[in-house]
């Protein structure tokens, strides 16, 4: 490291990345410091201010918002993203968003380092990483919670409060904060502190996205979600029949009507990529809504073999975003398969919004495979039922040749 290298850290005006930038210049460094707005609920200028105060040569607040929900949030919401079944990607979709501009910031500036704060035991590290190493190869990346000296001197909270409080560092946090939170425009996810225990039920205080479904309007609410190649296109409000056509604007009135119905909430143990288990809990109201109403208008287009190729696909995917190869070959690979199978998913669903859920009632669209007179139970149709006969007897060969082999099936 030579003195005055500049470094460009991922800053976010509390206590961990503030006692990194002193830690940085004790170092020698020269610290721009980065801050992108993904659409959390903060207050940027004070975080600016507190940068300054601790030292930062810069601070860059670079809103990200529009980019994060129309170049990761849709095409995730298209590709029907989701790992493990549950969990829709909030956090892991805004980290090569942030790192894009992360890594053009450091370009800008000169800087052949960039710094972060992720935890040695989480995903973060590896998403920040493994996007910085693919858009930016020579890029050096400082890690503390990794680094040996920073290890021995910091155990954890208490010894960043009494370094902070050395310091002169503004210090808010207290030396047991009950969770951590991360927030973004798509979503809002807790975990550490009492959430550690898997037992241990969430507190009703916890959530600040989405209300308590026991408190939501017991009047269902309806919305119209279209789309285009398995984009949301347009969002329509049926009860005061205001539309709202940009990406971004379809995500906020989402949100807020979702929020208002407590939809969106899970609480689950996940795998994460180091290795370990963990419990998260988070809220995804708006794009709760739009992934149930995608993957309810993808079943009514799509060839039956193509949803089942595109599910495999659809799960390898997630995987690839959840670990942080966003930006890998495989996963280039496989997004460029999965939005050739949106081609025909064009039409729009009706979303009934209820305390705690949402359900699709009802869909259209003009290229459907669905064939209302052939599948209709009054009218052949041009099927014969005979023909069935055939099929039947064909795909029983299977079954009853096991049986001849290795015994009758035992009811």
């Amino acid at each position: 490291m030579n003195t005055k290298d500049k470094v460009l850290l991922a800053y976010s005006g509390g206590l961990d990345t503030s006692c990194i930038l002193k830690w940085l210049q004790e170092k020698g460094f020269e610290v721009i410091c980065f801050i992108a707005d993904v659409g959390q609920d903060e207050d940027f200028e004070a975080a600016k201010k507190k940068a300054f105060g601790c030292g930062a040569e810069e601070v860059i607040i670079k809103d990200v918002k529009e980019d994060f929900v129309e170049n990761y949030i849709w095409p995730s919401i298209q590709m029907g993203l989701v790992y493990e079944e549950r969990y829709l990607l909030g956090t892991s979709l805004a980290r090569p968003c942030i790192s894009v501009a992360l890594v053009e910031a450091a370009k800008s500036r000169g800087a052949k380092y960039i710094a972060h704060g992720a935890t040695g035991k989480g995903n973060d590290q590896v998403r920040f990483e493994m996007c910085a190493y693919a858009l930016f190869p020579e890029v050096k990346i400082i890690s503390p919670w990794r680094d040996d000296d920073f290890c021995k001197r910091f155990q954890g909270r208490l010894d960043l409060i009494k370094y902070a409080e050395q310091n002169g560092i503004p210090v808010s946090a207290k030396p047991s904060a009950p969770w951590s939170t991360d927030a973004n425009i798509m979503h809002i996810s807790y975990e550490s502190g009492i959430l550690e225990d898997p037992n241990q039920i969430a507190p009703n205080n916890l959530y600040e996205m989405t209300k308590d479904p026991k408190l939501a309007p017991s009047k269902p609410y309806r919305v119209k979600i279209h789309f285009q190649n398995g984009l949301p296109v347009k969002a329509e409000d049926m009860q005061s029949m205001k539309t709202f056509k940009k990406p971004i604007d379809i995500l906020k009135f989402l949100n807020e009507v979702g929020g208002l119905y407590g939809i969106g909430r899970i609480d689950i143990v996940e795998n994460r990529f180091v290795g370990l288990k963990s419990r998260g809990v988070y809220e995804t109201p708006g794009g709760t809504i739009l992934f149930s109403a995608h993957q309810d208008l993808e079943v009514f287009c799509l060839d039956r073999e193509i949803y089942r190729t595109k599910s495999y696909l659809r799960d390898s995917m997630s995987v690839y975003v959840y670990n942080g190869f966003w930006f890998s070959p495989e996963a280039v690979f496989t997004r460029k398969c999965l939005e050739l199978s949106q081609e025909h998913v064009n039409g729009e669903v009706i979303m009934e919004l209820m305390p705690g859920y949402c359900k699709p009632l009802a869909r259209k669209s003009a290229q459907e495979l669905y064939n209302q007179e052939l599948v209709s139970m009054d009218v052949h149709g041009g099927y014969v039922p005979a023909d069935a006969t055939g099929f039947i007897r064909i795909n029983s060969v299977r079954s009853t040749e096991f049986a001849r082999a290795y015994g009758k099936y035992k009811c």
